[in-house]
Formats: C-alpha cells, sequence, structure tokens
C-alpha cells in the first residue's frame, strides 16, 4: 500500500531520528493540531462535538492539515485521541464540558477485566480511515506520525473512569490486586500493538506512544507497570515494521531515561523537567531525543520565547552531535496559546545554526 502514496519531500525527521546529517532543526508540535487554532475551533463546530469530530474523515483530515498552513513543521500528526482504544473495547467514551473525557463503564474487578473484548479494528475503521486520507492529502510534504496511549495511561482512565489528580483506584489496584492489574495492561498491550500496527498499514510513517501518567509512578512500579509494557510494543512493532521510528514520551520520565533506553524505540521524549544536556549525557548516540521545551514559554514574550527555545537547543548539542534531536514542546500546546507565538517557536527551531555546534 505504501507504494500507492506520494513521494516524501521532507524527511528530515526521519533522517534526525536516525542520527543521519540534517540541514536544521526538526520540528513539530504536541497537540499541533487543536484549540488554540481558531480554524480548528470552527471545523470542531461544524462537526458537533470532538468524537464526532474524530471521526468524520474529510474533517479529522482537515483539522491535522491546518497547523501545516501555518507553520513550517516537519511532521503531521493524526488528529485523533488517545482513549479510542478503551472507547472501542466498550467502556462508553464521553466528553463533559469543563471536565474532559469520561467512561460509562469502569474496568475494577477481575470480571470486568475477564470481560474485556478482544480489539476488533473494524470498530477503530474511522481512524485508520483517516490516516489514509491524511496521508494522500499531505502530497508527501512531511512525515505523518501516528500514535497511542500507553497500556499505563489507558489503565488509569479505563479504572478510574476518566482523568485524576492521585489514580486512587488505578494505585489501589497496583498496591493491592497487583495481578490484576498486570491482565488489564497485558490485554491493553496486545491491543495498543493492533492498533499502532493498522496505523502504520494505513499510512503512518512513525508512531508516538503517549505514557501521558507514567510520571505518577513511583521509579519501581514505572518499570513494572508501564516501561515492561511499552518496551513489548516497541520490540513487536520493530519485528513487524523494521524501518519505522517508534517514539516513546513519558511525561514526568526524566529520571528513568535509563530505564526507557532498554527498549527497541528509536526515540524517548523528555518533558520540560529533563535538561537535554543530561539527557544525552544519558543516552549518549544510542536514542535519538524529542523535547522539551514548556508550552507555557509561549505565554512570554517573542524575545523570551526565542531565547529559551535557542536555549534548549544548545543544550541538547552541547557535545557537538548535531543530529539525534527533534525539538518539541515537553507536552501539548496549550489551548490558550497564541498562534503567532508558536510560529516563533518553530521559526526559531529553523533558524538555529547548527554549523555552531561544537
Amino acid at each position: 500500500m505504501a507504494a500507492t502514496f506520494p513521494t516524501l519531500k521532507n524527511d528530515r525527521l526521519l533522517r534526525a531520528l536516525r542520527f543521519e546529517p540534517v540541514d536544521t532543526t526538526p520540528v513539530w508540535m504536541m497537540r499541533q493540531a487543536g484549540r488554540y487554532l481558531p480554524e480548528y475551533k470552527a471545523t470542531r463546530a461544524e462537526a458537533g462535538d470532538f468524537l464526532s469530530l474524530c471521526k468524520d474523515t474529510a474533517r479529522a483530515t482537515e483539522v491535522t492539515l491546518q497547523p501545516l498552513r501555518r507553520f513550517e513543521l516537519d511532521a503531521a500528526i493524526l488528529f485523533s485521541d488517545i482513549l479510542t482504544v478503551p472507547d472501542a473495547l466498550g467502556l462508553g467514551l464521553y466528553f463533559e464540558t469543563g471536565e474532559g473525557p469520561r467512561f460509562a463503564k469502569t474496568v475494577r474487578t477481575e470480571a470486568d477485566i475477564a470481560n474485556l473484548p478482544k480489539l476488533n479494528m473494524a470498530d477503530l475503521s474511522y481512524v485508520t480511515d483517516a490516516v489514509t486520507s491524511i496521508r494522500h492529502a499531505l502530497g508527501g510534504a512531511v512525515p505523518l506520525f501516528g500514535f497511542s496511549g500507553s497500556p499505563w495511561t489507558l489503565a488509569t482512565y479505563m479504572i478510574e473512569g476518566g482523568g485524576s489528580r492521585d489514580y486512587r483506584h488505578a494505585k489501589q489496584m497496583m498496591y493491592a490486586t497487583p495481578e490484576l492489574l498486570h491482565a488489564l495492561l497485558g490485554k491493553l498491550t496486545e491491543a495498543v500493538i493492533e492498533y499502532l500496527d493498522a496505523q502504520i498499514k494505513a499510512g503512518a510513517q512513525l508512531v508516538q506512544v503517549f505514557d501521558s501518567w507514567g510520571g505518577a509512578l513511583g521509579h519501581r512500579q514505572f518499570a513494572e507497570f508501564s516501561h515492561a509494557y511499552n518496551r513489548q510494543i516497541a520490540a513487536e512493532l520493530k519485528v513487524r515494521h523494521p524501518d519505522v521510528p517508534v517514539v516513546l514520551f513519558t511525561k514526568g520520565g526524566g529520571l528513568w531515561l535509563d530505564i526507557q533506553a532498554d527498549s527497541d524505540a528509536d526515540a524517548l521524549g523528555c518533558d520540560w523537567t529533563m535538561p537535554l544536556d543530561k539527557a544525552r549525557q544519558i543516552l549518549g548516540a544510542t536514542k535519538a531525543i524529542q523535547g522539551n521545551l514548556d508550552p507555557a514559554t509561549l505565554y512570554g514574550t517573542p524575545q523570551a520565547i526565542q531565547a529559551a527555545t535557542t536555549q534548549m537547543l544548545t543544550d541538547v548539542y552541547q557535545n557537538g552531535i548535531r543530529t539525534g534531536y527533534v525539538a518539541n514542546f515537553g507536552h501539548g500546546i496549550t489551548q490558550w496559546a497564541n498562534p503567532e507565538h508558536a510560529k516563533i517557536f518553530v521559526d526559531s527551531v529553523h533558524e538555529f545554526d547548527l554549523s555552531k555546534v561544537v
């Protein structure tokens, strides 16, 4: 199928992930297609609600392309949500205004876990349809990211019934009945592998696993209940698709870069709590790095945004390696960001002179 897609014109990001020379630093923004853009808000209003927008192939394609019309980005990312998998498992995803995602059902008992069905990709055909549509619409301009939530992150939503500040029910399961949590995580790992495999087959040229709540764990628990499963996902995807890069991003996971490096992932994402010079010292040239500007930086002045971006790049290139890095935020761009300030960030990345790296 891949041969039927337009030829890729800008492979800068893919080359950086392979530690090949790049003319300038590649950059994209997590949540780059979203509610900080007025054109996105207009398209979402037309769709009626968030889930309807995700399931509308034409509109999902449109909002994926919107940031690329404004900014000189080096990748597009599928417009979707990390909770599509638990929704397809029958939990009934819905969104409460001002409260974020919720599930009609929770998964808290042995019976709840046993009754979870095997993921049927037909229930997620709207996602793979969007991937294929976006890939064609891009015309080869930049590569397309597919993505999924990590098993641990998906499990927290499924157990809690939505977002959480303390993860009380998830952590109760972890400490009181760890065998149940492992059973749930095992099922979710199988589902995520099939989900990302389907996205790649539909046209995604690289994928990212969002371990959004991995940082809520203790260090031993992170290794056992989060990384062990992310590691399985990366390993299986590299067996099935050796040339498709895999990026693992754990928010709050900078302390565990050495643990995360023990995987087949091509790159590790960092949030703003991890100095990138230290990240490079830990990883060397074994893993590419992605990140890690605080998205709140965009609330600052243009001069402050440019200075912070330049400092981030100076940090990551401090040891003289002029590739193996993808600029990004340390988490998703916020709904309050000024699009013009996002442009300053993107342009500042590309304007950074790699020839001066020593």
